[in-house]
């Protein structure tokens, strides 16, 4: 821990660290018993979360907008919070079709500590910063910290590593700032509470990271167009049978074609649900609609509802 590391050593006054006098008892019952202990705690989560809105959108407008000048969200945290990282940016190219340099994460302990615990990784503040320095964070990039507890020595000197090299700053804790200040641009702190079983952050903790990092980057590629309605329009069709059944019946959904006329329509886009709703919708080719989104930041609402008229050459028919 570095010696101007605010973090105290005894980590006991930490909320994430204290009892919870609803589960004192969680051995004496039986599994219906515990089951409702659990469940009743995990039942505030939501609400925790909610309460850091302001937070979790400045930080959804802040990652948007980096990631329109082709910057990069870089997640990195240790134990769960790192997996969860690492999950959700694992997520992103299937469903987004992003380019898998636009989300990156970051374990403490690497690759490894994906499938087991390497519990003195966090406590390593040299590999946070060597681990960052690799990526060559910049100006146009968000780098995003995640530790429940708020105390990941890994986590906190990356972080200052990212300032020093003029990237934008998100910190993820469940904790409250008067118990583990930060310094990052946007501070979300979802407070939790007492874990069920004092400590064990891969519950409520967990449990609350996944709900933000779910909701700030679903709702950050909903910014940059990636979503319309609420249908995947920019999945990788061709990943796998699911993503190109769920490809097929967007556009069936989106042109009122029928199941084998879409699917038709999908391989004559090359794989692209928005260029083919484009091309039902003008009855251009396949280059065409790809124009016409190309001139509208690729957001298939204002491809569509533009009253310009193109002239296209070459015309393809794209209903069937």
């Amino acid at each position: 821990m570095s010696n101007t590391d605010p973090i105290p050593i005894d980590r006991g006054d930490l909320i994430t660290e204290q009892r919870n006098p609803a589960s004192a008892a969680l051995d004496r019952g039986d599994v219906a018993a515990g089951f409702d202990i659990i469940n009743t705690q995990d039942a505030g989560v939501a609400a925790a979360v909610a309460n850091a809105k302001p937070q979790i959108c400045a930080a959804v407008e802040l990652i948007a907008d980096r990631l329109r000048i082709g910057g990069r969200l870089i997640y990195l945290g240790a134990g769960t919070s790192g997996r969860l990282g690492v999950l959700d940016a694992a997520e992103c190219p299937p469903t987004f079709m992003t380019d898998p340099n636009m989300v990156r994460a970051l374990i403490a302990g690497g690759p490894d500590a994906m499938f087991r615990s390497i519990e003195r990784a966090e406590d390593d503040a040299e590999a946070g910063r060597n681990d960052l320095s690799a990526l060559n964070p910049g100006r146009g990039d968000v780098v995003f910290g995640i530790s429940t507890g708020g105390t990941a020595t890994y986590v906190r000197e990356a972080l200052r590593c990212a300032k020093e090299q003029l990237a934008a700053t998100v910190f993820l804790a469940c904790v409250p700032p008067e118990q583990v200040p930060d310094e990052a641009d946007i501070s979300i702190r979802v407070i939790t509470g007492p874990e069920v079983v004092a400590g064990s952050t891969r519950m409520k903790a967990g449990t609350a990271t996944k709900m933000v990092l779910n909701t700030i980057s679903t709702l950050t590629m909903v910014q940059l167009g990636k979503v319309h309605e609420n249908l995947m329009v920019d999945l990788n069709a061709r990943a796998c049978k699911k993503l190109t059944d769920r490809a097929v019946r967007t556009i069936a959904t989106l042109t009122d074609l029928d199941y084998e006329s879409a699917a038709e329509l999908l391989e004559r886009a090359d794989g692209r649900v928005k260029t083919a709703v484009v091309m039902h919708q003008f009855r251009c080719a396949a280059t065409d609609a790809n124009e016409r989104l190309g001139r509208n930041g690729d957001i298939l609402r204002l491809a569509l509802e533009t009253t310009q008229t193109v002239s296209f050459e070459n015309q393809e028919d794209g209903t069937m």
